[in-house]
């Protein structure tokens, strides 16, 4: 018995489309990393680009669980010394960009080095509902009915 390895020719990219609508950031980030990666299909090979183009779209009506919307902070660095930034999800989603809190959450999730920067480019998020990739036809993914934890409850 050997171990199947899935080859370029053999891989079958699909769409998938998600509404991030009222649903929580890390576990939508989690099952898009998955999706991504490829995880979900029986011919998975870990050093292959196998996973599926995502589509998500509604990213600006995330949620946080707990105070996380307003105690957690995004550190980065401009290059000079003493030149730390900070912002908090709340300002970056209020921001002129806001699918970078979902399109983080899913880079720290996937694998460092060239695969995951591959694999990050089939990742595209869009702040209304109006997505420019209809002719893919992409098939609707409802995330927040896999389990009662993936949306956000009043």
């Amino acid at each position: 018995m050997t171990t199947y390895s899935a080859k370029p020719t053999e891989i079958e990219k699909k769409w998938v489309l998600i509404d991030a609508a009222g649903l929580v950031v890390g576990r939508l980030a989690s099952q898009v990393a998955m999706i991504l990666r490829g995880k979900h299909k029986p011919t998975y090979t870990p050093h292959m680009d196998c996973g599926d183009n995502v589509i998500i779209i509604n990213c600006d009506k995330v949620h946080f669980t707990g105070k996380k919307m307003t105690d957690k902070i995004y550190y980065r660095h401009t290059g000079y010394p003493g030149g730390i930034k900070m912002r908090t999800p709340a300002k970056i989603i209020e921001g002129k960009f806001p699918g970078r809190v979902i399109s983080k959450a899913v880079e720290r999730m996937l694998p460092e080095g060239t695969l995951g920067r591959r694999q990050l480019t089939n990742l595209k998020i869009y702040a209304g509902t109006e997505h420019p990739h209809a002719a893919q036809q992409p098939v609707a993914l409802d995330i927040g009915a896999r389990n009662v934890k993936n949306k956000r409850r009043a």
